[in-house]
């Protein structure tokens, strides 16, 4: 009995096919994202990147918290309470007339987001710290560090980010 060896057949192998085809359908992917007027979803990734503000927010501009952009109305936010701008991680508050206060909705606990804002006080919703958004002070823990100050100028009836 002799062994006889298989010798490969020339030619490109079956992973150097799948490779070429694969490269040309995401080339066509890729093509296929552009539209006619030369903008590939630019308007939608500048959006997504403009930190514009959310519209439960209301009444602030699509570029808000782009330092310097308006955020708000000195009118949109209540006296002895706040306003809260999920987008931007802020909350504005108003503890006294004409006095304006913006501070991290970043809880000081374990960074949780937050948006549950009653009366003057936010509360995280992983683990119940409540906080005045009057002063950032904590109301109940298990947080112990106030929130942190976010910087806003007033101007007018204009309220930014600074």
């Amino acid at each position: 009995m002799t062994s006889e060896s298989v010798q490969p057949v020339s030619g490109p192998s079956r992973r150097t096919v799948v490779a070429a085809v694969g490269a040309a359908g995401f080339a066509a992917a890729l093509t296929a994202c552009g539209s006619d007027d030369g903008t590939s979803g630019s308007s939608t990734q500048q959006g997504a990147a403009g930190g514009g503000a959310s519209t439960e927010a209301g009444g602030s501009s699509s570029e808000a918290g782009a330092g310097g952009a308006a955020l708000a109305k000195t009118s949109d936010i209540p006296q002895g309470s706040g306003k809260v701008f999920s987008d931007e991680k802020v909350v504005v508050s108003q503890p006294t007339a004409g006095d304006y206060k913006a501070f991290s909705t970043i809880c000081t606990h374990q960074k949780c987001p937050m948006t549950d804002l009653q009366g003057d006080t936010i509360t995280c919703a992983c683990h119940k710290s409540q906080f005045s958004v009057l002063d950032g002070s904590v109301k109940k823990g298990p947080a112990t560090q106030p929130l942190e100050a976010k910087e806003i100028s007033v101007a007018g009836d204009s309220i930014t980010l600074a």
